[in-house]
């Protein structure tokens, strides 16, 4: 079972930590009501032993609240936060767009690079949908390439710039990393680093009938993404706008 931890104002009678079962889009949840507390020290016990109740009852991973300053202490209790790395990797193509229409930067003839270890399913869904939007596409790989380059020509009759160099790289109006590149400056009008959790997500919106099921005050990538990876959500039921997210996809 996944978990997550929501704040409660002090109130007379209220208990300091209440865990109660929670269905959000048909997932089941265990959710930890922490009261807050303006003591730091205090707070920091109420979430471990919140913490330590929810793992005592089989929670791994927590939807966390927004803007949370106590991994810390839930990590000493064996839990990890919900990751949200699939999550960015299956918007990638959409974030991208986001970034550049944010940046004023035109969409379709904008070049986009995408730098990876490998040639996983992800990165080639990823490299797909944006050889269908933008006129220039560019891929390096350490290795391996070139079938998908004649499979994308064969099907969509789109070319991919296979093997880019360091300049072109750094010259492409959008960069996507889905690992770690020292080599690279990363000053593109947009870059995103998969690989990187920090980086803040765009502002990431449902339909209003699915809006309304969603609590309030948990950290919004996260708890999509669980609930995307348990099928509940629907890739194309997810819709990247300008809100409180940074579309552009910068640090």
């Amino acid at each position: 079972m996944v978990g997550y931890l929501t704040w409660a104002e002090p109130q007379k009678g209220r208990r300091s930590i209440r865990l109660e079962e929670r269905h959000i889009l048909r997932m089941r949840f265990l959710q930890a009501e922490i009261v807050k507390s303006p003591h730091g020290a205090i707070l920091s016990r109420r979430v471990l032993a919140a913490g330590k109740r929810l793992r005592k009852r089989g929670v791994t991973q927590v939807v966390l609240p927004e803007a949370f300053s106590f991994q810390e202490q839930l990590a000493k209790c064996g839990l990890r936060p919900a990751s949200t790395l699939s999550l960015r990797r299956c918007l990638a193509a959409d974030w991208v767009r986001t970034g550049l229409t944010a940046k004023g930067r035109p969409v379709s003839g904008a070049r986009v690079a995408v730098t990876a270890g490998a040639l996983t399913g992800e990165a080639v869904r990823t490299v797909t949908e944006l050889c269908l939007r933008h006129r220039y596409v560019l891929l390096d790989l350490p290795y391996g390439g070139e079938e998908l380059c004649r499979q994308l020509r064969r099907e969509y009759g789109v070319s991919l710039l296979l093997g880019p160099s360091k300049d072109q790289l750094e010259g492409a109006e959008a960069l996507v990393l889905f690992d770690p590149r020292t080599d690279l400056s990363l000053k593109n009008p947009v870059a995103l680093r998969l690989y990187d959790e920090k980086q803040a997500l765009p502002f990431l919106s449902l339909p209003p009938s699915l809006e309304e099921a969603l609590p309030k005050g948990v950290d919004r990538g996260q708890l999509l993404a669980v609930l995307r990876e348990a099928g509940m959500l629907k890739r194309e039921q997810i819709a990247l706008g300008t809100g409180n997210g940074s579309p552009e996809g910068e640090t």
